[in-house]
């Protein structure tokens, strides 16, 4: 997975080991089968990547 913020990639252990969260976390958010996370594993998830936490959370836009 891509990094943009950072530029560089992560692996889902990457991700893991620099945000905190749990990689069977991780793997479930990429997945969709997680659909929310705590707030504080979300802010180490954005801090992590580089990211608004917005930019990884946001509700899809409505297509009307």
């Amino acid at each position: 997975m891509e990094c943009p913020g950072r530029g560089a990639p992560y692996t889902v252990r990457d991700l893991a080991e620099a945000s905190g969260v749990s990689r069977s976390q991780i793997g479930r958010l990429l997945t969709g089968d997680l659909t929310h996370l705590d707030v504080n594993d979300a802010h180490s998830v954005s801090e992590a990547l580089g990211v608004a936490v917005l930019v990884l959370f946001m509700p899809p836009v409505s297509p009307k």
